[in-house]
Parts: C-alpha cells; sequence; structure tokens
C-alpha cells in the first residue's frame, strides 16, 4: 500500500531570475525529517531512502496532492543529509497545474511538501513506527504536511551561477533573462 507523509516548504525563484534566485519555477525543501515523529506518530531513521535513491531506474515523480494524473515538475536532486531527505527541483510553469502551484507558492498559499513511499523495514514503537527503509515514489506538493517540524531553507539551484566574481551576470543569466523576456514577448 502507498503512503504519504508531508512537510512544509518555501518556494525559491519563482520569478525571473535574480542574483540571489535560480531559473524560473525553481524550489527547495525537505520532503522528510529524520528522528521526528509526524503527526501519525511514525518516525523516519537516518538512512531510510538510501537504498530506494540509489536503485531508482526512474526519477522520483512531482505530483500535485498525490495525483498520479497531476505531474506539476520534476525533482532535479534528492539527498539524504544530517537532517532530512532534502529535495530541488523545478515547476513546469508550461503546463496549467505547474503554473497554478507556481502561484500558490508565491502567494504563500500552498507550503508543504509530502512524500509518496511504500514502507519496506519498520520497527514498531510505542507512539507509531520507525521507518527504517522506504520504496520512495513521488514527491508532492500538498495542502496540509503532515510533519510541522519540516522546513525548507531557500537555495539558489547551482546550476545558473547568476554572477562571476567581479558581479556580472554570467553568460548563463544573461542567457536565461534573454529567454524569459522573448517568452513573455510571445504571451
Amino acid at each position: 500500500m502507498l503512503e504519504f507523509k508531508y512537510a512544509p516548504l518555501r518556494p525559491i525563484g519563482l520569478d525571473a531570475p535574480s542574483v540571489e534566485g535560480g531559473p524560473v519555477g525553481a524550489l527547495a525543501g525537505y520532503a522528510a525529517l529524520f528522528n521526528i515523529a509526524d503527526q501519525s506518530g511514525d518516525v523516519i531513521a537516518p538512512g531510510a531512502f538510501l537504498t530506494s535513491l540509489a536503485g531508482r531506474e526512474t526519477p522520483v515523480k512531482m505530483l500535485w496532492q498525490h495525483d498520479p494524473a497531476k505531474p506539476i515538475g520534476v525533482w532535479e536532486k534528492l539527498v539524504e543529509d544530517d537532517r532530512g531527505l532534502r529535495a530541488e527541483g523545478r515547476l513546469c510553469l508550461d503546463c496549467q497545474a505547474g503554473a497554478e502551484a507556481a502561484a500558490l507558492l508565491k502567494a504563500g498559499a500552498l507550503d508543504g511538501l509530502s512524500i509518496g513511499y511504500r514502507v519496506v523495514q519498520a520497527e514498531q514503537t510505542d507512539a507509531g513506527r520507525r521507518l527504517t527503509e522506504v520504496d520512495l515514489w513521488e514527491i508532492s506538493l500538498v495542502t496540509f504536511p503532515m510533519s510541522e517540524a519540516a522546513r525548507a531553507e531557500p537555495t539558489a539551484p547551482k546550476s545558473i551561477r547568476p554572477s562571476l566574481e567581479d558581479g556580472s551576470p554570467s553568460p548563463a543569466a544573461v542567457i536565461t533573462h534573454a529567454i524569459l523576456r522573448a517568452r513573455e514577448a510571445l504571451r
């Protein structure tokens, strides 16, 4: 049975790229936090995602409210660190659901992340379960996160370096701005 866990997030780079931002639609956050009980009493152990991430043949999907018929973007980086499962990705602003998600994130009306997974190994505790291995299927943007303690940290994606050492715009940033201006002009 597919299960879900929720965690809040904050968007980054939903406007045109700037020195602080990244590509349009970029977002990052913690999809799961380690060693913190969620509202159902479950705790995710460090290392719980490692086998799933290493053995994936297809990317983990970015969905809208766990709806498999509504992919809204792509996760470009999923990494376990000391805090939890960190996710970095970008919304597909050319699809209606992705554009709506970006608008809701920007407005502050939506701030949740939720994982869709299958339990591979878990230990029963007095308070719930300690999940020691999970098979991660998807990470969704959601309205109601399960884990209130999980917070995203805004970070600029490293794929576009917005400025050079002398402070001038990098070639990637200049090209990105030109593409965005041309795209807006065509609308």
